[in-house]
C-alpha cells in the first residue's frame, strides 16, 4: 500500500460526505504528525492499511458534526451544566464507575453507539432504541459469540458509556491514536501539545448530543488526568473524580491492553516497546493529577477507590454522591444493583496479565510510582 498522505485522506473525506466545510483545522497538526509516525513504521504497509479506515472516519465525522451545527446554530451558545468527568490511571475501575453513574436517570452517558455514528444525534426516547443502537447491539452479539473472550478485556457495549478518546480523536488530540502502534513522534507531541482545541471540539459535540437528549453529562477518559488545566479550562464547572488502583496491577493491565491493540492495529505486538514506555506513560498520569489538584486545590477532585468498590460498590457510590452533593434516588440505586447483577465481575473470563510478559520487575514500578503511593493509601493488590 501507498504512504498515507494527508491531504488524499481529507479529499476522500469530503468526496464521501459531499462536505466541504470543518469547523476548524485544529486537526491537521496532529492528523500529520500521526501520518508520517505511521508511514515509518517498520511494518508500515500493513499498519498503513489498517489504519486509513480510521483516519478517514474521524476526519469524515468531523465534516459531519460540522454541518450539524451548522443547520443548528444556537446550539453553539447552549451550556454544559457541571459535567462529571471520570479520571485517573488507566485500568483502575473508570469504566466500571461510569457504567454505575450511567444507569442513574437523570445522568446523560455518551454512549458507545451514537459516537461511532454521531449525526444526526440521537432524541432522548431513542437513546437505546434508535436503530443505530440496536444494530451495534446485533453487530456486538456475533462479534461475542465468535469471539466470547473480546468481553474478558474491557467491559464495553453499543449502549454502555464510552470513553472521550473517540470524540477527542476527530481533533487528532488523544492517546487512543498513539496506543494503535510504536508511534514515537506523535507520543512526544501529544503529551506537549495544547489540548484546548480538542476540549472546544468535545464541548461542541456535547451542545449537538445533548440537544434532543438532555441531562448531566456524566463522562469518562482516564487521560483527562493529563490535561485537567486544560479540561477545566473549557468546562470551568466540572465536577472531577478520580479513580485509585494498585498502579503495579494497572500498569501490567494496561499494558497487556496496549499489546491486544497494538496487534489489532499493526498485526504485531512490541512487548520491548510496550514494557518501556507505558509504566512511564502510566506514571504522567498521576504525576498531572497530583500537579493539578496542587493548583486548584485538594477538594476540587473526589478521590474514589478501587479496592473499596470492589468490596461494595453501592455502598461507594452513596459516598460518592454525598462527595458530589447529589441525590442518589432508589430508582438511580435499583438501576445500578440491576446492572450489577447482570454484569458480574469476569462475566466473560478473567484478563490474565504479568509484568514479567513485558520485561518489567515490581521493584522498577515502585520507584516510578512512588510520589503516587505516598501520597495516597492505595491497596495493594496480588
Amino acid at each position: 500500500m501507498a504512504e498515507l498522505v494527508t491531504d488524499q485522506i481529507i479529499e476522500e473525506a469530503i468526496r464521501n460526505t459531499g462536505l466541504s466545510r470543518f469547523d476548524s483545522t485544529s486537526f491537521r497538526e496532529g492528523l500529520d504528525i500521526l501520518v508520517a509516525d505511521i508511514n515509518g513504521d517498520e511494518w508500515a504497509p500493513e499498519f498503513r492499511e489498517r489504519s486509513r479506515p480510521a483516519l478517514l472516519k474521524a476526519v469524515s465525522d468531523r465534516l459531519l458534526l460540522t454541518a450539524a451545527l451548522d443547520a443548528r446554530p444556537e446550539l453553539l451558545t447552549t451550556e454544559i451544566k457541571t459535567p462529571l468527568f471520570v479520571l485517573g490511571l488507566p485500568r483502575t475501575g473508570t469504566t466500571l464507575l461510569s457504567n454505575l453513574l450511567a444507569v442513574d436517570p437523570k445522568r446523560r452517558p455518551l454512549l458507545a453507539w451514537e459516537i461511532r455514528a454521531p449525526v444526526p444525534p440521537p432524541k432522548g426516547d431513542a437513546l437505546y432504541t434508535d436503530p443505530r443502537a440496536l444494530a451495534a447491539l446485533e453487530a456486538e452479539r456475533a462479534m461475542l459469540a465468535a469471539r466470547p473472550d473480546i468481553g474478558k478485556y474491557f467491559r464495553g457495549s453499543a449502549t454502555f458509556p464510552d470513553e472521550c478518546v473517540w470524540v477527542m480523536a476527530h481533533d487528532f488530540k488523544t492517546l487512543m491514536w498513539e496506543s494503535r502502534g510504536k508511534l514515537p513522534g506523535y507520543r512526544e507531541w501529544i503529551l506537549q501539545a495544547d489540548m484546548r482545541s480538542a476540549y472546544e471540539y468535545h464541548k461542541k459535540f456535547l451542545q449537538l448530543h445533548q440537544a434532543d437528549a438532555p441531562g448531566i453529562w456524566s463522562l469518562k477518559m482516564p487521560s483527562h488526568s493529563l490535561w485537567i488545566p486544560d479540561l477545566l479550562r473549557v468546562y470551568p464547572d466540572a465536577k472531577l473524580i478520580w479513580t485509585h488502583r494498585d498502579p503495579i496491577t494497572a500498569t501490567a493491565s494496561l499494558c497487556s491492553l496496549i499489546s491486544m491493540g497494538n496487534k489489532g492495529a499493526m498485526g504485531k505486538s512490541d512487548v520491548e516497546w510496550i514494557g518501556k514506555y507505558y509504566p512511564w506513560q502510566a506514571a504522567q498520569h498521576a504525576e498531572r493529577a497530583m500537579d493539578a489538584r496542587d493548583a486548584i486545590g485538594e477538594d476540587r477532585i473526589i478521590d474514589f477507590h478501587y479496592a473499596d468498590m470492589m468490596r461494595d460498590p453501592l455502598g461507594e457510590v452513596r459516598k460518592l454522591y454525598i462527595a458530589l452533593g447529589d441525590e442518589l434516588t432508589p430508582d438511580a440505586q435499583a438501576a445500578m444493583q440491576a446492572w450489577l447483577d447482570d454484569n458480574p465481575q469476569d462475566k466473560f473470563g478473567r484478563h490474565e496479565y504479568k509484568l514479567a510478559q513485558f520485561g518489567l520487575e515490581k521493584k522498577d514500578l515502585d520507584k516510578l510510582f512512588e510520589r503516587y503511593l505516598s501520597r495516597y493509601d492505595i491497596e495493594p493488590e496480588g
